[in-house]
């Protein structure tokens, strides 16, 4: 998810946030500190908070339930009436695109903080690296010690490669990031062909050892080698019971098995399609926020079609996608060769939609009293992001609750609403007293290495 929240917005700091379209204020005459409450855009903010909320409603399937079941709702959670349902209308309108939103977002407070950097004449080249450095610290200590499923890290590194790129054109920052995107997508899908290849050659093995032939070099090693990837990607009823033990078990089994995950995510994974996807969605993310998309600058007929085609064009697919899984019974060879590669390409359209909707929701000034509390959200992100980790995992991890695998999908949307409830009364209320969240202030105290101010005065 995006945590970048210095972004130039123009918002007052309190519950009682503008809804109408910002105007530019002249840039801050300096960087020594981080950016002040009136020099930030609310749409941006408004923006972080609702993709923040909106990605919990993933996140907490990788918590609650075991890691297969995300995709495949026949391992747990259910796989019916309101369980399937609940799971198709998370994959269609949820998976990848609120992560697509949370990266775009990224990649625009990079251009926020280098326009206002521009305009007070300080080296901005270090403070975004030491940000970054930090943000992967914070990230690798929320992965290993908290949950596996951490996006920070990803971020940190992925961030690394935008820096050069901040000065150019909208035109050319889109080109790259459909490239990306789309490398991405065949990558998953050569990874599925792969594993087809590798699950063919081992049953034309077996059937020659059946015949009592003898196998040649490639059918022992494909043999051996779709034995052993098989047990990671169709689990057996025992392997999802031993995972079950784990995670209800104690913090010291748990870490072990959350490790493993880690390194095989922030190595193989991160190479493969995680770098080559975020770091398409960062890019589109600079583009946009250089086109004013981001920050309410366009017209409501521009947000209208923005939403009309993200949609028109994005979720046939992803409702393809689904589909074509539900009637392969989830298999997983379909997920890699048909609704993966869908999900790559086709769900940063419907997170495009997703962005047209609530920017035409800001410019009509559509309930602002959520779009207020939203944007308290959005500028406590890094904060409410880690509060998810750590309540979510304290309830069912062993090492807490104990409640791992207790709830079905559709019952697990009670722990989603309540999360978002109490963080849309939670962060007003705090904004309203402090400065900047508790994590968001020690972020900032270690990347401008000096104490932030953090209670408003007179609070």
């Amino acid at each position: 998810m995006s945590v970048d929240d210095h972004s130039d917005d123009n918002v007052k700091r309190n519950s009682d946030l503008p809804v109408t379209p910002p105007t530019q204020k002249p840039l801050p005459t300096q960087l020594s500190s981080p950016v002040g409450t009136s020099d930030r855009f609310a749409s941006v903010d408004m923006l972080r908070g609702f993709a923040l909320l909106g990605i919990l409603v993933i996140n907490i399937i990788t918590m609650a339930l075991p890691d297969m079941a995300l995709n495949n709702p026949t391992i747990a959670g259910g796989d019916t009436g309101l369980d399937l349902a609940t799971w198709g209308v998370a994959d269609i309108l949820f998976f990848q695109k609120f992560m697509s939103i949370f990266s775009m977002l990224f990649g625009a407070g990079l251009i926020l903080m280098f326009n206002r950097a521009e305009g007070s004449g300080v080296e901005f080249r270090k403070i975004y690296y030491r940000r970054l450095r930090w943000l992967l610290i914070i990230g690798l200590i929320h992965a290993y010690f908290i949950w596996w499923g951490d996006i920070l890290v990803f971020y940190a590194l992925v961030g690394l490669i935008l820096y050069p790129l901040r000065r150019v054109s909208p035109r050319w920052l889109i080109v790259p990031a459909i490239i990306m995107i789309l490398v991405a997508s065949s990558l998953y899908f050569g990874i599925g062909r792969f594993f087809e290849y590798a699950s063919e050659t081992a049953a034309d093995a077996q059937v020659a050892l059946n015949a009592d032939e003898t196998l040649d070099t490639e059918q022992e090693m494909m043999q051996k080698m779709w034995k052993e990837m098989s047990r990671d990607l169709m689990p057996s009823p025992e392997y999802i019971a031993q995972e079950i033990e784990t995670q209800r078990g104690g913090y010291a089994g748990i870490f072990i098995s959350r490790a493993e995950k880690v390194i095989m995510l922030q190595t193989a994974g991160l190479v493969m399609f995680i770098a080559w996807f975020i770091g398409g969605m960062m890019l589109l993310g600079m583009a946009l926020m250089k086109l004013g998309v981001f920050s309410g600058e366009r017209s409501t007929r521009f947000y209208k079609t923005m939403m009309v085609i993200g949609y028109g064009a994005g979720l046939p697919f992803v409702i393809y996608g689904a589909y074509r899984l539900i009637v392969a019974d989830f298999n997983i060879l379909v997920e890699f060769t048909v609704s993966g590669p869908i999900t790559y390409v086709f769900s940063p359209l419907v997170a495009l939609g997703h962005v047209g909707a609530v920017m035409l929701a800001y410019k009509n000034g559509f309930l602002p009293k959520l779009q207020a509390r939203l944007a308290a959200v959005g500028r406590m992100a890094l904060t409410n992001y880690l509060m998810h980790s750590i309540v979510m995992t304290t309830i069912f991890y062993g090492y807490g609750l104990g409640q791992f695998n207790r709830f079905s999908r559709f019952e697990l949307l009670g722990f989603v609403f309540s999360m978002w409830a109490l963080q849309l009364y939670l962060s007003p209320w705090w904004l309203k007293r402090f400065r900047f969240g508790p994590v968001e202030w020690l972020w900032r105290t270690v990347t401008y290495r000096k104490f932030q101010p953090m209670r408003l005065e007179g609070k």
